[in-house]
């Protein structure tokens, strides 16, 4: 099974926020998902970025895969900055 790490969009029409989730990459984008390991609001100044880093970590050693965009996230939320030994 190829796994995941990417955005499920939320929220109403113009007013988004996203969900960091786990899921397999042949389910559709806002369909169900493995786990949710955290969100990402664009709209607040400045941006909400909560990642739960031991989850995404552990989730990354087992072979878990960020898109491009959830990856700046990690880089900007210091997911990459403490890694597992």
């Amino acid at each position: 099974m190829a796994v995941r790490i990417r955005l499920k969009r939320m929220g109403s029409k113009k007013a988004p926020f996203y969900r960091v989730v786990v899921a397999d990459s042949r389910r559709a984008v806002t369909g169900k998902f493995i786990e949710e390991i955290g969100y990402y609001n664009p709209l607040t100044e400045p941006k909400t970025i909560k990642i739960d880093n031991e989850k995404a970590q552990k989730w990354i050693a087992t072979g878990a895969k960020p898109t491009e965009t959830v990856n700046k996230l990690f880089k900007e939320s210091g997911v990459y900055a403490t890694e597992i030994n």
